[in-house]
């Protein structure tokens, strides 16, 4: 886990200001992957105090442009963002909960799927979001054993 010299290291290679906003946000990507924007202003607030939405909305942006963090919005869900970068994973989503989990890439290397025309186009990435139940809601959902010994 990158510490705060490490953000500051980042910012500047990525050619960014080092500020304590970038690394707020920075720090709550780190300790919260696959957030939205209002906790993610909930965490920088918690660390900073107060800043503004707009401030958190600028810093991401900034940051997902240089490619520090990455922007992902599974179908029904807002934008969410994750520090995991520079490797080729997806996602696993819950039907029921939304919670989000990172599932490695099973070829490894970007793009993992040919399609089947690619129109001219150079594809350098497949996106794939796998759609399931979490354990939880697994469990939740499973039928209750039936009682062995009748009454």
């Amino acid at each position: 886990m990158p510490a705060a010299s490490e953000f500051e290291l980042s910012l500047r290679e990525a050619s960014l200001r080092v500020t304590r906003p970038r690394i707020a946000v920075l720090t709550a990507l780190r300790d919260h992957p696959h957030a939205d924007t209002d906790s993610i202003i909930n965490a920088v607030r918690a660390d900073l105090g107060e800043v503004s939405r707009q401030a958190v909305y600028d810093v991401l942006q900034a940051v997902t442009a240089a490619g520090l963090v990455r922007r992902i919005q599974p179908l029904g869900s807002v934008a969410r963002y994750e520090a995991r970068v520079g490797d080729n994973h997806h996602h696993v989503v819950c039907r029921s909960c939304g919670v989000i989990a990172d599932a490695d890439c099973a070829v490894g290397d970007a793009p993992c799927l040919t399609a089947p025309s690619d129109s001219g186009f150079a594809i350098d990435e497949a996106e794939v979001i796998y759609w399931g139940l979490c354990p939880d809601c697994s469990a939740a959902a499973a039928p209750a054993p039936l009682n062995a010994t009748k009454q």
